[in-house]
């Protein structure tokens, strides 16, 4: 097997037990996914959007996207409103517990992935931080 391939096939192996270790620290902690956690990010950066768009900047179905908005307006961490503008698409807002509640998710998340990345000086940091940046700009050009 070729070096590159073994290295995306590694990449892939890290993210996917990367998000599985960090959905099960969040779900343990604070009751919500990894999926949660993420949709409640999408919805802070832009305040008032529209499902489809929150599908569209996770990769998901709308369909999948609708479920996880459910269940967070239930735990009052979102709050839904029909657009007046076009009274069938529906308008996401993080409500002041959502707000909270992703707060303390990036605290657990950088204390759980510290203890991976604190065995490595700063120099290997900031080197695999830039490898890492060069792999993404690659991927979207």
């Amino acid at each position: 097997m070729q070096p590159a391939n073994l290295i995306s096939f590694s990449l892939q192996n890290l993210a996917t037990q990367l998000a599985k270790a960090s959905d099960r620290v969040l779900q343990q902690q604070l009751g919500i996914g990894l999926s949660q956690f993420k949709i409640l990010s999408i919805v802070q950066d832009n305040q008032r959007l529209l499902q489809r768009h929150i599908a569209s900047a996770l990769n998901q179905t709308e369909a999948s996207i609708s479920r996880q908005v459910k269940l967070l307006h239930r735990r009052q961490l979102l709050i839904t409103q029909l657009n007046p503008k076009d009274r069938r698409e529906h308008l996401t807002t993080l409500t002041p517990h959502g707000l909270q509640i992703i707060a303390e998710a990036l605290e657990i998340l950088e204390g759980f992935q510290k203890q991976f990345i604190s065995g490595l000086t700063d120099h290997q940091q900031t080197e695999l931080l830039n490898t890492l940046a060069e792999i993404e700009l690659r991927i979207k050009t």
